[in-house]
């Protein structure tokens, strides 16, 4: 099962994609700022991150540089209330930015298609074969 991190300083943000994610067969763990985010990924290392922007502490932008310079490879969606930043260039160390929205079919649709490519980045480093879900091919 995956582990997702919902970072966002709302916590009826935090619990409605919690509640949406688990039901989805996800482990989501929350963070309320930038400092305590760290402080989960270190502890329960994440399979992917939801990173609001707007946060105490180091804002998002800050905490995503933080989580790429820790972790490559770890997956991070930028979920913001402002279609602002689409054109922004620090997007390209995320791997998806959506709109928060009641309706979290896009972020559903984000979360699974990052953490299908981070298995499949995995089964190629590891030499094993992703047709058969990352088992050794015989």
């Amino acid at each position: 099962m995956a582990k997702i991190l919902i970072v966002d300083d709302q916590t009826c943000i935090q619990q409605f994609y919690q509640e949406e994610l688990t039901e989805d067969g996800y482990d989501v763990i929350t963070a309320n700022d930038g400092h305590q985010a760290m402080t989960q990924i270190e502890a329960c290392a994440p399979d992917l991150v939801v990173l609001d922007l707007f946060l105490r502490g180091p804002n998002g932008w800050e905490l995503l540089d933080m989580i790429k310079k820790k972790d490559t490879y770890l997956p991070v969606i930028i979920a913001t209330a402002y279609d602002s930043y689409i054109e922004d260039p620090r997007l390209k160390e995320a791997g998806g930015y959506i709109v928060k929205s009641s309706n979290t079919t896009e972020l559903k649709e984000k979360v699974s298609e990052l953490l299908m490519e981070q298995q499949q980045e995995q089964c190629l480093l590891s030499g094993t074969n992703i047709s058969f879900g990352c088992e050794r091919a015989a």
